[in-house]
């Protein structure tokens, strides 16, 4: 989902979609898919490496007296020494299938994850029990002032190998036309590179003999792939729950940067709700409870026509306005200064991009550039994510389904939450006359949002700006993931993702992240470990 982070995320699910393929656009006219990803996920710092070069790298002013640099310079020839290292971490971790979808290798990955955070440093790594796969609760203390909370997830989306080019949990190194050398796996981008370059940093900066500038509180999940189901389980308790209050922010992990070196900074994310609605003739006592001869149909009701019926009443005539009573009636429109972010994005991104890699020629009711902007960031939305009943294989088999099934995502924007929503689509159905489809909810959660002038997105922000790039900043990710639990009650922290370095195709085949770079403007995965450093520096030193 986060995927899609990814983002979306979440998860996830704005994936770029072989943008790699594309040549870049100029510096104010980003590719839309490299401004939105999946999950899920962009950001970072270019300045004198634009014009140097993605192997050389800048550090900040502030980290320019000579003590600070003497430091940092030793850090980053740690980072160039473990580049191999860095790697086979990595392919180990892609070569682990985590899937939640199909409860394949989940204690494995929960197992080798919180192996890889001991080498990392982190005193104390352990599982932590939940209702569905387990999550993982770590701790780094660092004896120093300030603390930063870390989120992470272990699991991945499911893979079809018959639609890659190499292996999905392989982990290739292979060379990419126009970008370099790239990691071809599943969780390439999201998350495990990111997350992996993270960890490279902690080892580069032990490496060098220095001491970590800030503690970390480490918490992560097995199930974002499916909706965080149980997140709130592992985030709730008593122990880690203490810990996150120190913390100055919760921080996720990104490979954030687009083909043009243009960075895009959100400040939250769209809630989501997962569901099936199931049509079955033992609840509706109606129709076959069995499929029968389609010639039946003559004397018989339909369960798939019913769902079909039901399905159609959840949206306007066009299917692009959700329909559903008092579903988005909290929905809080989008502000003055939320407005004047979007406006500044239109500016910057080319439509002519956005609309050439999602393959359209039109945004919904012929909006403008602008206002599928504003709709992207600001519109609950109810959509269709598959329709199965009856018989799908190939020619044709003359059946009358005895149950019919619709799998359905609806986006949630500020002040909606996923309990009200749920509650009010089943009202919904039952006022519509369809009280017997049942309504199964598979994951989800409420929307997340952080204030532009919290700590961390200051610091974020004075990174990237010290390093030559002016982010593009908006209010939220379309994509969703699940920091509800960390800027929600009772804990109210900042949260934001945050890194160098560049990937594509998270639940899609061929999902890559970028190793060496080849492209002037864009970081392979020493770069992407040099941000993280300088992140964490950056927290440290800042008033």
């Amino acid at each position: 989902m986060a995927s899609s982070f990814y983002f979306g995320g979440h998860k996830h699910e704005q994936a770029k979609n072989r943008a790699e393929e594309k040549s870049a656009t100029t510096a104010n006219e980003t590719p839309f898919a490299e401004v939105f990803p999946t999950t899920d996920r962009r950001v970072f710092l270019q300045g004198a490496a634009a014009v140097a070069g993605a192997a050389t790298f800048a550090w900040p002013a502030w980290a320019r007296s000579a003590a600070a640099k003497s430091d940092l310079d030793a850090i980053r020839a740690e980072i160039e020494k473990g580049h191999d290292e860095s790697v086979k971490r990595l392919q180990n971790w892609i070569r682990q299938p985590s899937i939640a979808a199909e409860n394949r290798g989940m204690n494995e990955g929960c197992e080798l994850t919180m192996g890889m955070l001991r080498e990392a440093g982190f005193q104390q790594a352990a599982k932590v029990t939940t209702d569905g796969q387990p999550g993982i609760f770590a701790t780094l203390d660092a004896g120093a002032p300030r603390t930063l909370g870390l989120y992470y997830m272990y699991d991945v989306k499911q893979a079809d190998p018959a639609e890659w080019s190499s292996p999905p949990f392989e982990a290739a190194l292979v060379d990419k036309p126009g970008l370099g050398k790239v990691i071809l796996g599943r969780g390439a981008v999201n998350q495990k590179g990111p997350e992996a370059s993270f960890l490279a940093a902690l080892h580069a900066i032990r490496g060098a003999g220095k001491k970590l500038p800030v503690n970390l509180v480490f918490v992560a999940e097995g199930e974002e792939e499916i909706g965080s189901p149980h997140f709130p389980q592992i985030v709730r308790r008593p122990e880690v729950m203490a810990a996150l209050k120190s913390c100055l922010g919760i921080f996720m992990p990104s490979a954030s940067q687009g083909l043009d070196g243009e960075v895009t900074m959100t400040l939250g994310a769209k809630g989501v709700i997962e569901c099936e609605l199931i049509s079955s003739g033992e609840r509706w006592g109606r129709g076959p409870r069995k499929d029968v001869h389609s010639s039946n149909k003559a004397r018989l009701d339909s369960l798939a026509w019913h769902l079909v019926e039901a399905l159609a009443t959840l949206v306007s005539p066009d299917g692009n306005d959700p329909a559903i009573e008092g579903f988005a009636d909290k929905a809080r429109p989008i502000s003055g200064a939320e407005k004047e972010m979007i406006a500044e994005a239109a500016r910057r991104l080319s439509e002519g991009e956005a609309k050439k890699l999602l393959g359209v020629e039109h945004w919904i009711h012929d909006a403008s550039w602008r206002e599928a902007l504003e709709l992207l960031m600001s519109r609950p939305t109810v959509n269709i994510e598959g329709l199965v009943g009856g018989y799908t294989g190939p020619g044709g088999k003359t059946i009358l389904p005895g149950k019919a099934v619709a799998k359905l995502d609806l986006r949630l924007v500020p002040d909606m939450t996923a309990a009200e929503a749920l509650a009010a689509l089943k009202a919904h159905l039952a006022k519509k006359g369809f009280g017997d489809i049942e309504v199964r909810m598979s994951g989800g959660y409420d929307p997340n949002s952080t204030p532009a002038d919290a700590a961390l997105i200051r610091v974020e922000t004075n990174v990237y700006r010290q390093g030559g790039i002016a982010p593009v900043i908006l209010p939220r990710s379309a994509g969703s993931w699940p920091g509800y639990v960390f800027t929600g009650e009772p804990l109210h922290l900042a949260a934001g993702p945050f890194g160098l370095g560049h990937g594509s195709g998270a639940h899609a085949p061929d999902e890559y992240y970028v190793i060496e770079s080849k492209n002037p403007k864009v970081h392979g995965i020493d770069g992407a470990v040099r941000s993280y450093v300088e992140l964490l520096y950056g927290l440290a030193q800042a008033s």
